[in-house]
């Protein structure tokens, strides 16, 4: 049987994807820095969204049903319901600590008509209920589309679960100095760019809890992920979400006013063509799609052999 075409190793196919994305963020970049003016949503309606956010969360919930149930009636896809119920409630975790501990300070949430009104708990203040059921079923759409391409649609360019890949290992933690170093440039251009460019006052704590949430994970995870991850299903899930939430944020969520951002915690940089969005809601969608499969891929791991979790961890 002939070999797929590909690049010849895991790192070349990461940077492939690295370089896709270039390929249509630069364009479309330049584009969106042509519009000086935003769209305007009426104001004069009070309530332009009932229960706008609430319904925008079938987003998530309709696709990951579907999957699910595909992969119920399909005998012949199996998927690790233990792997993808560790690899989900930590990411839910994370997820939800941005939101119980820095939702007052990130985020405005002033079209309340757009939600079923019930405040979930968070520190300074309430959250709507449904920033937790995004959280959940965001992530669980994520791992189930990548799950769907990399065990299907895009099977011939993964590692099956009893491969001598996934199952000989000494330990899972290795240390991965670039996601540090690239985590440290990162946030330091931000906090240079806010402050020396977009001559704002603040810290861009948001986008450090992003870079943070995706990074640290990265930090330790990423070598024993690297030559597991199907990085042709984890481009195509990155671009799909990407896709999902351009329809849901820019188009609905900010110029509705379901959720808006207190300008002390961005960078500065704003896409005037999307009512304003920050870009740190471009990188939010990178940092999920990448956390979730890292994660994953290593939760996979872990469980194709019979190492206890420490054992696995560190050998």
């Amino acid at each position: 049987m002939a070999t797929p075409p590909g690049p010849r190793s895991p790192h070349a196919a990461s940077l492939l994807v690295l370089a896709v994305v270039a390929m249509i963020a630069i364009p479309a970049a330049l584009t969106l820095h042509t519009v000086k003016a935003p769209a305007v949503v009426d104001p004069s309606i009070s309530n332009p969204t009932p229960y706008g956010y609430t319904v925008s969360l079938l987003f998530f919930i309709v696709p990951a049903l579907v999957i699910g149930l595909w992969f119920l009636r399909h005998e012949g896809v199996r998927i690790s319901r233990r792997s993808f119920g560790i690899t989900v409630g930590l990411l839910f975790v994370l997820g939800a600590s941005l939101d119980f501990f820095f939702a007052a300070r990130f985020f405005r949430f002033l079209n309340p008509g757009a939600t079923l009104r019930f405040t979930a708990p968070a520190l300074g203040g309430g959250v709507p209920i449904e920033e937790y059921v995004f959280y959940f079923t965001g992530f669980a759409f994520t791992l189930l589309l990548y799950i769907w391409l990399d065990e299907y649609w895009l099977s011939a360019y993964g590692v099956p679960s009893t491969h001598w890949k996934r199952t000989a290992f000494d330990r899972i933690l290795r240390f991965h100095p670039a996601s540090v170093v690239w985590a440290v440039v990162l946030i330091a251009a931000a906090i240079l760019y806010k402050r020396f460019v977009a001559h704002e006052p603040g810290f861009p704590g948001y986008f450090t809890f992003l870079v943070a949430g995706a990074l640290a994970p990265s930090a330790a995870l990423f070598p024993s992920a690297l030559p597991l991850v199907n990085w042709r299903a984890f481009s195509l899930t990155l671009f799909i979400l990407l896709l999902i939430s351009l329809l849901w944020e820019a188009t609905l969520g900010v110029p509705y006013g379901w959720w808006g951002f207190q300008d002390a915690q961005m960078i500065g940089i704003r896409i005037t063509a999307w009512s304003r969005l920050p870009i740190e809601e471009v990188f939010i969608w990178i940092a999920v799609t990448y956390a979730t499969v890292i994660v994953y891929e290593n939760v996979r791991r872990w469980q194709s052999t019979d190492k206890s979790l420490l054992q696995a961890l560190l050998g």
